[in-house]
This record gives C-alpha cells, sequence and structure tokens, in this order.
C-alpha cells in the first residue's frame, strides 16, 4: 500500500505520525511511504533519516492526500486537510470527533474510512493507542500545573513539594486512569498532598497498593467534590469515556468556590473538558483565568514533547497500521475486534455510538457494516 504521512499542521503542534524506524519496518514489508519535506524536523527526525529508512520525501500535502491509500496523523485532519481527503480512503489518526461537530460532517461527507487511535481498545477493554499520550499528557500535567502556581504565571505563588517547616500543594486528580495515574507519579515525586478521585472502588485499590500512604484516594460517590476542589491548589482533569464527549464534573460553581491563584489543568480538553469553564488553549497562549483561578487547557500537550510522545505513539501505533497495510482495511478490522472498535466513520456511516449521540446523527454498529 501507499502510505502518506503529511505534515502535522495544527497550531504547535510538532509531533509526526510515523519516526525513520517505523517507515523502515514497512518500506521492508514493500510498502511506499511518502513523508512531508521537514514533516518530521521538529521530533529530531531529518529528511535524510526518512530517506535511509526507504520513504520518499514529498515537498508538499496535496500530493500526499492524493496519492497515499492510507493516511497516517498525529492530531485530527484540519478543515483544509479534510478537503483534500478522498472516498475510500484511510485515515489513522487521533480524532475525538465528539468533540468536533464540522469535522465529524467534514469527514462524512468525503466518505473515506477513519480509524481512531483512542476508540481501539485491547482484549481488556483498554485502550493501547491512547494510553502512551495519555501517559505524557498525564506527566506533564503537573509540570504544568507546577508551572502555573508561580507567582509570575498568575498562580498562588507555591511550591508544590513545599519547603523544609512549609507545607506542600494539595493536588487534586480527577480519574485514575493512566492520565490520574500519571499525574500521581510525578505529583508524588514532586512531595506534593495527593487525591486521586475515581468512581471504581477496585482502581483505587490498585492505585493504593501501586502508591501506598502516598496518595489519599476517594470514591467519587462518596466525597464531596465541591469541599475537595475549594481546597485544592491544583487540580487535574484527567476522565475519559471513550469516544464520548467528556462528562463535566467541575461546575462553574465549584471553580468559584476555588482559592485566588489555584490551577486547573484540563486533560479531558481534546474530549470537550470534565470542568465547566474550560475552553482550548495552545502551547503559545497555554492559560487563561476565570474567577482568579488559573486555567491550563492544551488540546494537544504531548506535542510540547514532540520526540517523547512521537516515539511513544508508535510503538503503540504501528502494529495495526502494519495490519492495514498488509491485509487491507476489511480483513484487518474484520480479524480483530479491538481494531474494530477504532472505526469511527466508514463511507458516510458514524459507526461510533458516542459520536452520533453527541450529534443526533444515525447509529451503525460496526459489526453489521458490510466492510469491502
Amino acid at each position: 500500500m501507499i502510505i502518506g504521512v503529511p505534515k502535522e499542521i495544527k497550531l504547535q503542534e510538532h509531533r509526526i505520525g510515523l519516526t525513520p524506524d517505523s517507515v523502515k519496518v514497512l518500506t521492508e514489508k514493500n510498502h511506499e511511504v511518502l513523508i512531508q519535506s521537514n514533516g518530521g524536523f521538529e521530533a529530531g527526525f531529518s529528511n535524510e533519516d526518512y530517506k535511509i529508512a526507504g520513504a520518499k520525501i514529498i515537498d508538499n500535502a496535496e500530493e500526499i492526500f492524493k496519492r497515499s491509500e492510507i493516511i497516517v496523523k498525529v492530531k485530527e485532519p484540519q478543515m483544509n486537510e479534510v478537503k483534500m481527503i478522498r472516498e475510500n480512503q484511510i485515515i489513522y489518526t487521533y480524532l475525538h470527533l465528539a468533540a468536533a461537530k464540522e469535522l465529524t460532517e467534514g469527514l462524512i461527507k468525503s466518505k473515506s474510512i477513519c480509524i481512531a487511535y483512542e476508540t481501539v481498545t485491547d482484549d481488556n477493554g483498554r485502550l493501547p493507542l491512547l494510553a502512551p499520550m495519555s501517559a505524557v499528557a498525564g506527566r506533564m500535567s503537573i509540570q504544568a500545573g507546577a508551572h502555573s502556581l508561580e507567582k509570575n504565571q498568575k498562580g498562588r505563588g507555591l511550591l508544590l513539594g513545599g519547603a523544609p517547616g512549609v507545607e506542600p500543594a494539595n493536588v487534586v486528580i480527577l480519574g485514575g486512569g493512566v492520565v490520574g495515574e500519571n499525574a500521581a507519579i510525578i505529583a508524588t515525586g514532586m512531595k506534593s498532598k495527593v487525591y486521586i478521585v475515581d468512581k471504581s472502588k477496585e482502581r483505587l485499590q490498585q492505585l493504593h497498593e501501586l502508591f501506598g500512604d502516598k496518595i489519599i484516594a476517594r470514591e467519587s460517590d462518596k466525597t464531596d467534590l465541591k469541599k475537595l476542589v475549594s481546597e485544592c491548589d491544583l487540580l487535574i482533569g484527567g476522565v475519559l469515556i471513550p469516544g464520548a464527549e467528556a462528562p463535566k464534573l467541575v461546575s462553574k460553581d465549584m471553580i468559584k468556590s476555588m482559592k485566588r491563584g489555584s490551577v486547573v489543568v484540563d486533560v479531558a480538553i481534546d474530549q470537550g473538558g470534565c470542568i465547566e469553564t474550560s475552553k482550548p488553549t495552545t502551547h503559545a497562549n497555554p492559560t487563561y483565568i476565570v474567577d482568579d483561578v488559573v486555567h491550563y487547557c492544551v488540546a494537544n500537550m504531548p506535542g510540547g514533547v514532540p520526540r517523547t510522545s512521537t516515539l511513544a505513539l508508535n510503538k503503540a501505533t504501528l502494529p495495526m497500521l502494519i495490519k492495514l497495510a498488509d491485509k487491507g482495511v476489511k480483513k484487518a478490522l474484520l480479524e480483530n475486534k479491538n481494531y474494530l472498535k477504532g472505526l469511527n466513520l466508514y463511507k458516510g456511516k458514524v459507526t461510533i455510538k458516542g459520536v452520533a449521540d453527541a450529534f443526533n446523527l444515525k447509529y451503525v454498529p460496526p459489526e453489521n457494516l458490510e466492510i469491502s
């Protein structure tokens, strides 16, 4: 197959869909890989690296979209890219459609085959293609929060770990999944006082076994969330419903109750955010203030560490890409129910319920499709 990798054009997005090592694996299997010129430069991969791996360097995105059977990206197609997508073309990337109506409508109209990293599952119901970026975002959320707490960033002027004789900051993490666990790794390492809130008693027990007394685990149904939020210095939003819009767990009133200069980092912003006052920001302008609370809501947090992120992402996404390229979309998806979960749109049909529900569209279960 012909696999195309355009340069990412979302603001401050420096990752790329394939590393040179991944390209080498694909070209050794006799697939043709087209890489847009300097597409990997900001992640530390040169055109020469890709040439050595067997890729062809293409000057512009238009030619890549025109020639490729599979388009491999990191972020969702921007609207000028959507115009270049052809009928039956496979789009393999993060999509987060439940928070993007215009994009969803554009991709439906294109009649392309859209496979989202964030809804592919494994045999345990986990999200293996989302996990590496969730891990990166979780770890970055504490770094970003710690920086935002500094006074010159309009924060409270607190050091997360405190100082000799000074209490550490209170960190509340909503969601005990991959984001929450990785946020806790950094927050506990910085000696913060860390609360993790999750609805699953079993998951909280796992986290307690992992972190011991370094965290305080709270069941969401048995927690006064407003009180916990009002007392925290740094609030991390890390909840996720696969393929659907994130639930709004923190209301405007809860934000009003927070201390002046406290910080919110909403990692769920790609899926609409789990905090009512959240709106997407960029690495160039990452924060804004609501009711004296600093909000950090960068929609592509791992893009800030593109080399680490690209390397981690490729380890997860390459196996499925190899199957798609070797076997074709029909065989690859029908042979693996977990891969089939990644199918969000198929030739104009919505094949993931969370997106259909978000925009009142007809839902077609992917197992009911006649995939050709």
